[in-house]
């Protein structure tokens, strides 16, 4: 919420909501990190880290549903 406040951004929703958005989305990523990390093709798979791995996939998020692209 602090992000968004700070860019002026409307949430729509109380931080209860929000926080159980947060614990949900974290779920996912958990149920889901096998499966991203089969998704990547050699050498990215076995040489990058994890936390390169979770930068590259917050990096391809933001730009999706940032820009549109």
């Amino acid at each position: 919420m602090r992000d968004l406040s700070d860019i002026r951004e409307v949430c729509g929703i109380n931080k209860i909501d929000l926080l159980a958005a947060v614990d949900a989305a974290d779920q996912w990523a958990s149920d889901n990190a096998t499966s991203f990390n089969s998704a990547l093709p050699l050498p990215a798979r076995t040489t990058l880290t994890t936390s390169q791995k979770a930068r590259l996939l917050s990096a391809v998020i933001i730009k999706r549903y940032t820009t549109g692209t």
